[in-house]
């Protein structure tokens, strides 16, 4: 019996592998032209953070954004996340060579404290359509992705995207409702410093607390407000089509 069903039996699975594959690359790719110039209503990360607090009982978390427009958004919040994730945004294609390079060779002399070199492109593409977490898989996937997002979108609208899909604290996604959470204002009056402080949340935001900073994340803060001066302000933004 095993060798009648294990011909047809393997076959059958590789037909729905690739029906699964072929199905997931229709859906990436679809998804790129189409929030290219749609506004995206959730993403992946949203929806895993909803269904693991359902599946742990906790009814009452709601992951939950307000799409707005470059337009809407301070130009400070826009320089801050440039400032204090990705500094060569504008002038790499999605993912930044130097940094990756410094990145293996910092992690290899320090094993105990891990460098990454996620580009915004990287994290809007992992936070848009992929998962949370860490494996070869995802990011292999992420760098095709990546390349394929930046072929099709305008830096604008990665940028545009990132802000609206980042999460900022417990079941606070976007720029806007992180600015109602914690500033009580929308994301077009934010300043500098309350910029400066959102961004400084963003490499663990579950971990770091915009609404009660701890002393690293006011220094980080004060870091990232110096680097947004260093790159010269919203004359950066102008500069380089970004705002």
């Amino acid at each position: 019996m095993k060798t009648v069903f294990r011909g047809p039996l393997k076959t059958i699975l590789k037909r729905l592998l690739l029906r699964f594959l072929l199905m997931l690359a229709i859906f990436w790719g679809g998804s790129i032209v189409l929030f290219s110039f749609l506004p995206v209503p959730f993403s992946a990360v949203m929806v895993e953070r909803q269904l693991g607090a359902w599946l742990t009982g906790d009814f009452g978390y709601v992951a939950h954004s307000d799409w707005v427009s470059m337009d809407d958004i301070s130009p400070s919040m826009a320089l801050a996340v440039i400032a204090a994730e990705d500094q060569r945004f504008p002038e790499h294609w999605g993912l930044d060579l130097p940094a990756i390079q410094k990145a293996l060779s910092h992690n290899e002399r320090h094993e105990n404290r891990i460098r990454g070199a996620s580009t915004i492109s990287q994290q809007t593409v992992k936070n848009l359509l992929l998962w949370d977490g860490k494996s070869w898989v995802r990011k292999g996937l992420e760098a095709g992705l990546t390349l394929g997002m930046e072929t099709v979108w305008s830096k604008r609208r990665i940028l545009t995207v990132y802000l609206n899909i980042a999460e900022f604290g417990e079941g606070i996604f976007g720029v806007e409702e992180a600015a109602q959470r914690y500033f009580h204002k929308p994301a077009s009056r934010l300043s500098m410093s309350e910029a400066a402080l959102l961004a400084a949340v963003l490499p663990n935001p579950i971990r770091f607390n915009a609404g009660a900073p701890s002393g690293y994340v006011r220094s980080r803060q004060a870091w990232i407000m110096r680097q947004m001066r260093q790159l010269g302000g919203e004359e950066f933004l102008q500069r380089n089509k970004l705002y």
